[in-house]
């Protein structure tokens, strides 16, 4: 662990995402969702909330826009990346869990919590192929949110404290990365799961949280002696 940051203890975390000095996340909850941008470790410079009943989830930005997952909403929605107004919502027909943009593919990668990871155009978010993923042989189930890293995807495994990194085109686990501990026991609260992967661009470096954790944590993923 290289730093701790404050996290709103109220963020019922959903989707965790930094493009450039900016980190955005997306909370849920029915009445408690929204979206929120701004500087590492500070008060968010842009939030907006979602109308009840929309459930927030997953979110990753495309250059000007971004795209936020609903949970079973069934629209995802696309919005400013700078003031986070809405722009349009599309149809969504599965359970939006996690969801990131992989830059070598062009494409959208989704998760809906079981062991599929589903590609997606970024445009339409209309499929174009899906995945089962395994750790020797086994569906690996409960994928949450996720971040896209080169050719590999990071996924929160609700509800642990297990992130896989996955090979999107083997399908296989290539790395098992236990963030157990990050959060000391008297911070848990009901519901307090680990969730919130955002690569820091430029570095080998992470921002790792979780549902209604009162902090974030700057990390490397490093084997384990």
């Amino acid at each position: 662990m290289l730093e701790t940051l404050p996290h709103d203890s109220e963020a019922y975390t959903e989707g965790l995402e930094m493009a450039g000095n900016v980190l955005y996340e997306s909370t849920g909850r029915s009445g408690a969702s929204s979206v929120r941008a701004g500087p590492t470790g500070k008060p968010p410079k842009a939030r907006v909330a979602l109308p009840v009943p929309l459930f927030g989830e997953g979110v990753t930005v495309l250059g000007r826009t971004l795209w936020q997952l609903t949970w079973r909403n069934r629209i995802a929605i696309e919005r400013d990346a700078t003031t986070l107004a809405e722009l349009r919502r599309v149809p969504y027909p599965d359970d939006g869990w996690g969801m990131c943009f992989q830059q070598s593919a062009q494409r959208l990668v989704t998760s809906d919590g079981s062991a599929r990871l589903t590609f997606r155009d970024p445009v339409t978010l209309a499929k174009t192929g899906e995945v089962t993923v395994t750790d020797g042989g086994r569906p690996v189930t409960g994928l949450n949110e996720l971040e896209c890293v080169g050719p590999a995807v990071y996924a929160n495994v609700f509800p642990t404290d297990r992130i896989v990194r996955i090979d999107p085109v083997t399908s296989a686990v290539t790395a098992i990365i236990d963030a157990s501990g990050l959060l000391a026991a008297d911070e848990a609260v009901p519901g307090s799961t680990l969730n919130g992967i955002a690569a820091v661009p430029g570095t080998d470096q992470f921002l790792v949280t979780g549902k209604f954790w009162p902090r974030m944590f700057r990390v490397v993923f490093v084997p384990a002696s």
